[in-house]
């Protein structure tokens, strides 16, 4: 973080990804096998080149969020995490965010080194605003009805950014009562959570009325996900160059950070589109 604000207002903060899991549905194997093997020097270089890439923090996640996702406990999610974030903290000078939806892996992450947990599931955990207020760390509140394994199931909205701008201040209004101070906490609409196509889509496009409506800057995590393949036809693998565009349109609509796996070509994406927001008089 810089200072005690989770999201600068003088730019656009990039996150990179570094998945700690055998499953996840973009980079799951990489640096943790099937058998739970822990891959730290890859995932430290990995890390390394994502931040000389220009990442302005690095989100390390130990369960897959993908829709379908089966949960895991949080011993496991803890081993294949704290030996990572404590070897990114003193490796790197950048700030180590945590992927979570449970507190007591958040504790030991945030033990570890971190400084932020990135929470999915919009404070599902009772506990968890509570762990990041006693160790003054940020936090981002991620939209998402259910969990991981069901949240595909009879999706339903009226109004979609209505309904996901309440229940975020809703949440941020929890944090802040657990003790979480509001220049540290961000929100994520949760595109891919428990969404359909034009779900995501609408999200996407109006992030500056999410902004607005719940006073909280704002990171999207469109990165490679299923709903850009729905639009191109693109596999997993192949789905840079849409998001490199997803992001930019997120940017330019007003989204203060972005969650990216291929950080060199989405800092390009954030240069040009945050220009292009500069020249419409609105902040950097």
């Amino acid at each position: 973080m810089s200072g005690t604000t989770i999201l600068p207002p003088e730019r656009v903060t990039i996150v990179g990804v570094l998945n700690a899991t055998p499953d996840s549905f973009s980079d799951g194997g990489r640096f943790v096998s099937g058998e739970e093997e822990l891959r730290l020097d890859r995932a430290v270089s990995a890390a390394r080149t994502m931040v000389e890439a220009g990442a302005h923090w690095i989100d390390v996640g130990g369960e897959s969020t993908r829709p379908g996702a089966a949960p895991v406990s949080a011993a496991a999610e803890i081993a294949r995490t704290r030996p990572i974030v404590e070897a990114l903290t003193k490796e790197l000078e950048a700030p180590i965010s945590i992927d979570t939806r449970k507190a007591a892996v958040a504790e030991a992450a945030l033990d570890a080194g971190a400084s932020i947990v990135n929470d999915v599931a919009g404070l599902a955990d009772p506990e968890l605003a509570s762990v990041v207020a006693a160790r003054r760390a940020g936090l981002v509140i991620g939209h998402l009805r259910g969990v991981p394994a069901t949240m595909q199931r009879d999706v339903a909205f009226g109004d979609v950014l209505g309904e996901v701008s309440a229940e975020l201040a809703l949440a941020a209004e929890r944090a802040q009562a657990a003790g979480v101070p509001a220049e540290r906490i961000a929100v994520d609409p949760g595109i891919g959570f428990g969404k359909e196509l034009e779900h995501n889509l609408t999200l996407l496009a109006r992030i500056g009325e999410i902004r607005e409506a719940t006073g909280f800057p704002v990171l999207v995590g469109a990165s490679r996900k299923s709903f850009l393949g729905t639009l191109t036809g693109d596999p997993v693998a192949e789905r840079d160059l849409v998001s490199h565009a997803a992001c930019a349109v997120a940017v330019f609509a007003g989204a203060d950070a972005v969650r990216v796996h291929d950080v060199a070509g989405a800092r390009r994406a954030v240069q040009v589109a945050s220009a292009l927001r500069s020249a419409r008089g609105v902040r950097p």
